[in-house]
């Protein structure tokens, strides 16, 4: 980090830069603890203050406690069976608040949440500079993931700084018209927090996993949450992941972390529960999930991250989608989608349980998600705008005083 502080002190003063980051769910949480981390080592915690919105509210302390992230803005705004309106329209009026006092240079957010969609757009009233954090995914299909893939590209219509996770997203915002030199590509943030968490001596899980096989059953870590799998896809994955359980009995053994939304907890306990070789657990610490997820013979999952901690793991991906903003995962071989169709999501997991060749093959790790460097890319960036920006109002005003003169 002091590198970054050499260098841009021959270009003007970083202590001068003022950065809010703001983000409201667990997966904005995780992606933007190491940025939040370098930005106070850079510019101080006084000058890189958080916002937090608590759009998820247990899940996302969970987080902020594991990476010692301390808030100065604690919005607070989750309540039960939250509508996506409300989210949107608290998070504009709250946020502008925050704005107002904070005064920050720059605004940052994270990925598509309504969180993120709605801090950009209060930055955007107030012309407060904003830069997006995974900027560039697309699936290409307007309403899935739903809202995620309307957010991230109204986020994108608004920032002023790009910061794509690979070159395929930078390559989606240079044809939707994003000039060149506000894109950086930096490799994708979770990278930066999962080895954050692998370097860390291991804590005792208090239990959290006690119930998960230790001996010769594969594990198939599952996770499925997303909005438009709410009602029939949901119930269909379920039933496959019975099926599974029945077919392989004791050889393998489903884990699921579930998400705490009624509409996807309840659906579950009512298929799932009591099932043999299927284990309900509530939302997992996150490095209690990594464990986990790394002794896993696969993960089924409809999350966009675990796309990209799978492949950085070596962990193969059963995708239960229909589409996907990060095709890197597929093109390399890591990520293979089964949809949420009951048969097809049985086939892929039994080839995969009955060809371990096969397995091996998409279990190999690879940093196409990133080399763990995001997080300082991006604060140098922010470092290097800043200095430009002076540089620019120096220079304007020079050139003032000289007319005058």
């Amino acid at each position: 980090m002091m590198a970054i502080l050499d260098r841009s002190a021959e270009r003007g003063d970083p202590g001068t830069l003022r950065v809010l980051s703001v983000f409201g769910t667990r997966p904005e949480a995780i992606k933007m603890s190491p940025v939040v981390k370098r930005l106070i080592e850079a510019l101080g915690r006084d000058n890189a203050p958080v916002c937090v919105t608590g759009q998820h509210r247990e899940m996302l302390d969970q987080v902020l406690g594991t990476f010692g992230i301390e808030p100065a803005h604690d919005l607070n705004l989750m309540r039960e069976e939250q509508s996506l309106a409300y989210v949107a329209s608290e998070t504009v009026r709250r946020v502008d608040a925050v704005l107002a006092s904070e005064k920050p240079d720059w605004v940052l957010v994270q990925g598509d949440t309504t969180t993120a969609m709605a801090t950009g757009l209060a930055a955007f009233y107030r012309g407060v500079r904003l830069g997006h954090v995974e900027a560039g995914l697309r699936s290409h299909e307007p309403r899935s993931p739903f809202p995620e893939e309307a957010n991230r590209r109204l986020i994108g219509a608004l920032a002023d700084l790009h910061f794509a996770p690979t070159e395929a997203a930078r390559g989606n915002l240079l044809r939707e018209g994003v000039p060149g030199a506000a894109i950086r590509v930096t490799g994708n943030t979770v990278v930066d927090a999962l080895q954050e968490i692998l370097r860390r001596p291991r804590a005792p899980d208090a239990g959290a996993l006690s119930g998960v096989p230790s001996g010769r059953a594969k594990i198939i870590v599952v996770t499925a949450h997303r909005r438009e799998n709410w009602g029939a896809p949901l119930v269909s994955i379920c039933e496959a992941l019975k099926d599974i359980a029945q077919r392989y009995g004791r050889e393998v053994a489903l884990v699921y972390p579930v998400h705490r939304n009624p509409r996807v907890r309840r659906p579950v306990e009512r298929a799932l529960s009591g099932q043999e070789n299927i284990l309900l657990l509530p939302p997992l610490e996150y490095p209690t999930f990594l464990r986990l997820l790394t002794q896993a013979y696969l993960a089924l999952t409809d999350s966009g991250g675990i796309q990209e901690e799978g492949a950085s793991l070596g962990v193969p991906v059963l995708l239960l989608r229909n589409n996907t903003e990060r095709p890197e995962g597929i093109e390399a071989g890591r990520v293979r989608m089964v949809s949420t169709d009951r048969v097809r999501i049985v086939n892929e997991v039994s080839r995969l349980l009955d060809n371990g060749s096969e397995r091996d093959e998409m279990a190999k790790p690879t940093d196409i998600f990133g080399d763990g460097q995001a997080s300082l890319r991006i604060v140098d960036a922010l470092v290097r705008a800043r200095a430009r920006a002076t540089l620019v109002e120096s220079e304007a005003e020079w050139g003032l005083r000289r007319t005058e003169a």
